[in-house]
């Protein structure tokens, strides 16, 4: 894994976008253990590397999980999110895992919804005094 706090490089920009993803299973059913957690940061990793992205940072409870993922301007967070839920999900009950299959019926793992939080870099005060300082000509 690279340095969070390293810059990439595009063939026009220069980027360091980090996101903080949540996701809740269905129902907020308890279902993940952590045989079912090492599979997810498996495939979470994949979809990521797909999509020119990194999972910096993975874990989560017997009901949700934390992504910290870098990623790409080209790319946004909501084709992102729905194949990282998508292709988890389906991977996932495929592998029927006793503790999933007997909690959650149908063909859904996570729960429609998400989080998804900007992070790293300055605060906004400290970008908002910079960008009001600067020099405006007359």
């Amino acid at each position: 894994m690279t340095d969070a706090t390293e810059i990439r490089h595009g063939r026009h920009c220069v980027f360091n976008l980090h996101v903080h993803l949540v996701f809740v299973t269905k129902y907020r059913r308890g279902v993940f253990t952590g045989e079912v957690l090492a599979d997810l940061r498996g495939i979470f990793a994949a979809v990521c590397q797909d999509f020119s992205a990194e999972l910096v940072e993975f874990d989560g409870e017997d009901d949700h999980v934390h992504l910290l993922v870098n990623y790409p301007p080209t790319v946004s967070v909501s084709a992102l999110v729905n194949s990282l839920k998508g292709v988890s999900s389906r991977l996932i009950r495929k592998k029927n895992y006793p503790s999933v299959s007997k909690k959650l019926w149908g063909g859904a793992l996570w729960s429609p919804s998400y989080f998804a939080g900007s992070c790293g870099g300055a605060p906004i005060s400290i970008i908002r005094q910079y960008i009001e300082q600067q020099q405006t000509p007359d």
